[in-house]
C-alpha cells in the first residue's frame, strides 16, 4: 500500500516519532533528529486509518468553529474571571490541592494546564462549554498538582470527585455549545 500525504517534517531532540494535525487540516511528521527518511513512508501507511480519521475531525472543528469578535471575546475572558477561580477553589476544598497561582489565558490549542510550580492556566474559550466541561477541566489539572502524569493514580482521583468524568471529557469534544 502506497499513501500520499502532503506534509511537513519537523526535526527536533524528541526519542519518538509523532503525527499531528494542526487546525488548518496540515499534516505534521515530528520526527526524532536521527530518524531515517526511508521509514517516513512506512510511518505514514502504518497509521494511514488514524491520519484519515482525524482529518476528517478537524475537518469538522474547521466548519463548526465560530470567529469570535472582539466584545464576545472580552466577554468570555470577563466570565472566566468570574467563574474558573471560584470553581478551582470550590475544588480544590474536595481535592486537598491547592494551586500556588490561577489564570485565564487566550490559549487556542488546550483547555487547560498545570506548570511545574502548581499554577494552573485556564483558556477563556472554555466559557464556551457546558459547566460541567468546566468543571472536569478544573478537576482535571488541579489532579496534575498530585500527578504529572496521565497514569492510572491520575485517573482514580480525577474519578473519585467526578464518577462520570468521561462523560464531561465527552463535552469537550463535542461542537460548542
Amino acid at each position: 500500500m502506497c499513501v500520499e500525504y502532503d506534509y511537513r517534517i519537523v526535526r527536533s531532540k524528541r526519542k519518538t516519532a509523532a503525527i499531528e494535525i494542526d487546525e488548518n487540516c496540515n499534516l505534521i511528521l515530528r520526527l526524532p533528529m536521527n530518524y531515517p527518511n526511508r521509514s517516513i513512508q512506512s510511518l505514514l501507511e502504518s497509521h494511514a486509518q488514524w491520519i484519515e480519521k482525524h482529518m476528517e475531525i478537524q475537518k469538522q472543528r474547521r466548519l463548526n468553529r465560530r470567529n469570535l469578535s472582539k466584545n464576545e471575546i472580552l466577554q468570555l475572558k470577563s466570565k472566566a474571571k468570574q467563574i474558573i477561580p471560584k470553581r478551582v477553589e470550590h475544588f480544590s476544598g474536595i481535592m486537598g490541592l491547592k494551586p500556588t497561582g490561577v489564570k485565564i489565558t487566550s490559549a487556542q490549542k488546550r483547555f487547560g494546564s498545570c506548570s511545574g510550580k502548581d499554577s494552573l492556566c485556564f483558556s477563556y474559550i472554555l466559557m464556551q462549554y457546558p459547566d460541567e466541561a468546566v468543571d472536569y477541566v478544573v478537576v482535571h489539572e488541579l489532579a496534575h498538582i498530585k500527578h504529572k502524569n496521565h497514569g492510572r493514580d491520575f485517573y482514580r482521583l480525577v474519578e473519585s470527585v467526578l464518577p462520570d468524568y468521561k462523560q464531561r471529557e465527552k463535552l469537550l469534544k463535542e461542537r460548542l455549545k
